[in-house]
């Protein structure tokens, strides 16, 4: 299903009409993201919504990676993509067995305006920061724990949205759809990967 998002290349993530870009460091989040968090917003001010490209979301999808001791880290995953085949943006939930924890990951390219953050909403509830953690040359990265009220919202809904900002003071929005979320996330991994142990 094709949806609306412009951005940059994942992979290489090329920085488009970027004029600013704000580090990340220091903005990691230490508490699920529970309510509406609207003072990023009127910080930074958008001067309107900019035209985005087309982009194609993967199925949603379960990964787990396991160690020789039995530590187990899954991460049910989606991906668009523009029709050249560069990924534009990824969404991970994190959980590892035996915490009662899940984190959220957002991969976005370089050249958007960090300070406000990513803008999630599932449906019509209300949207959650979800603060920029850190930057690498080609990608951004967005987390943060989410309340398991937010979890259960995803596997009952219909599609979850996402807001940035880019340098120009623009809002650039992209839906996802969560038909195949519930059955990714409750169900067995895809696929199982095993991490040798380091300390063999």
């Amino acid at each position: 299903m094709a949806l609306r998002f412009l951005l940059g290349t994942a992979v290489p993530m090329v920085c488009l009409g970027c004029i600013v870009l704000v580090p990340a460091s220091g903005q990691q989040a230490e508490h699920p993201a529970q309510t509406t968090d609207k003072p990023s917003e009127a910080e930074v001010g958008p001067r309107g919504q900019h035209m985005p490209r087309n982009i194609t979301y993967s199925a949603w999808r379960k990964l787990c990676f396991e160690d020789t001791l039995g530590k187990t880290v899954c991460r049910t995953t989606t991906s668009g993509s523009w029709d050249t085949g560069q990924t534009a943006v990824r969404i991970d939930l994190v959980e590892r067995k035996g915490d009662n924890a899940t984190r959220m990951q957002i991969f976005l390219p370089v050249g958007l305006y960090l300070q406000p953050g990513v803008k999630v909403t599932i449906d019509e509830e209300a949207a959650v920061h979800i603060p920029y953690s850190w930057c690498l040359t080609n990608t951004c990265v967005a987390g943060n724990l989410l309340a398991p009220r937010l979890v259960h919202a995803m596997e009952s809904g219909r599609k979850l949205t996402l807001k940035v900002v880019d340098s120009n003071l623009l809002t650039i929005a992209t839906a996802v759809s969560l038909d195949q979320f519930a059955a990714a996330h409750k169900g067995p991994p895809a696929k199982t990967y095993e991490i040798p142990n380091d300390e063999e």
